[in-house]
């Protein structure tokens, strides 16, 4: 596309840009950082549109003493989010896409994936370094089985235990001196200035991601506006391909083996030119089982790719080890970790 055609196509989305637009997000630091964040791109893109944000306080956020998977999973998450698009009080959601269900919902879609922040795990602690510092018996709180099957594997003599909340409760749980480490995702803490609360960096080969970590999301209600606006044209912009089609092939992933609360699974891929690798695993929340797989090829593919390093899993029992852990899930009717977050 010519210069003179990138500009005649801005002009024409900013002449049908209506007069306002509805941002629908979760009330927490966090979710309104990045509400506030695609409201300001908004902003800049179509200056004669008044864009405003509809906070909300989601089932996910209140219910802070069970795990997601006992009462409905991420989608507590976006569900009233996605009410308030379907009854016009919104016109669009930002989500972290870690959060989005692997199956949206009928006539609801991703319009926009962000360019992606560092998709990495954090250690955070006041009084260690590392994992590798924490003396036996030290307790670690983390939100996600995913991390608890890693740090599991590799440092059996932790004690792992939930950590529910928003990013600023669970810091304040670190604080009191109820964990002597947790486990955030950096892009968070990054989002929010907190870069000085990261004690070490995770790497992937250490603790591989989960799907979408870091991503941030754009829903909308797949049907046309009654107005003419074209919602996906407009948000069009904000769409960063190569983390669109790299968390498409993570959420591929996770979709085949049913992605939920209650599977510590791991997707990770990264674009190099026009190559992708991705990296996935499944595990046991005790890490003592794991499935791990890789494969690369072009970008064009993401989710064929996600369906080849699928087949490298299930070839390593990663189903048997799936239903080992729904059946652990069942079993358990005390509190346990949820988000990924």
């Amino acid at each position: 596309m010519t210069v003179k055609e990138s500009v005649l196509n801005a002009t024409e989305s900013a002449q049908q840009a209506p007069a306002k637009l509805i941002i629908a997000s979760r009330e927490s630091r966090l979710a309104m950082w990045q509400a506030e964040h695609v409201r300001d791109r908004l902003a800049a893109l179509y200056p004669q549109c008044s864009v405003e944000i509809l906070g909300m306080t989601t089932r996910g956020d209140q219910i802070l003493d069970r795990t997601l998977s006992k009462v409905g999973g991420k989608g507590l998450f976006v569900k009233e989010l996605e009410v308030a698009m379907a009854e016009g009080r919104a016109d669009l959601a930002v989500h972290s896409l870690k959060d989005v269900p692997m199956e949206l919902p009928e006539g609801f879609e991703l319009a926009a994936v962000l360019e992606r922040e560092d998709p990495r795990d954090a250690f955070v602690s006041n009084d260690f370094g590392s994992l590798a510092e924490l003396p036996p018996g030290a307790i670690v709180g983390t939100s996600s089985l995913r991390r608890q099957a890693l740090v599991a594997a590799r440092y059996p003599h932790l004690v792992i235990k939930p950590l529910r909340g928003n990013l600023d409760t669970r810091l304040g749980k670190l604080d009191r001196g109820e964990y002597a480490a947790i486990i955030l995702a950096a892009a968070g803490l990054k989002r929010l200035g907190l870069l000085a609360r990261i004690r070490a960096l995770l790497e992937p080969e250490d603790s591989l991601p989960a799907a979408g970590q870091g991503a941030m999301a754009i829903e909308i209600v797949s049907s046309a506006r009654s107005d003419g606006v074209d919602l996906r044209a407009l948000l069009a912009p904000l769409n960063h391909d190569a983390t669109f089609r790299a968390v498409t092939a993570e959420r591929k992933v996770s979709k085949i083996f049913g992605g939920s609360c209650q599977i510590p699974l791991a997707a990770f891929a990264t674009v190099s030119g026009s190559t992708m690798r991705l990296r996935a695993m499944v595990a046991t929340p005790d890490g003592l089982r794991t499935a791990q797989g890789e494969v690369a090829g072009s970008w064009e593919h993401p989710e064929f790719l996600g369906e080849q390093v699928a087949i490298l899993l299930e070839d390593q029992d990663a189903h048997g080890i799936l239903e080992a852990c729904k059946q652990e899930a069942a079993a358990d009717t005390g509190p346990a970790a949820g988000q990924d977050a």
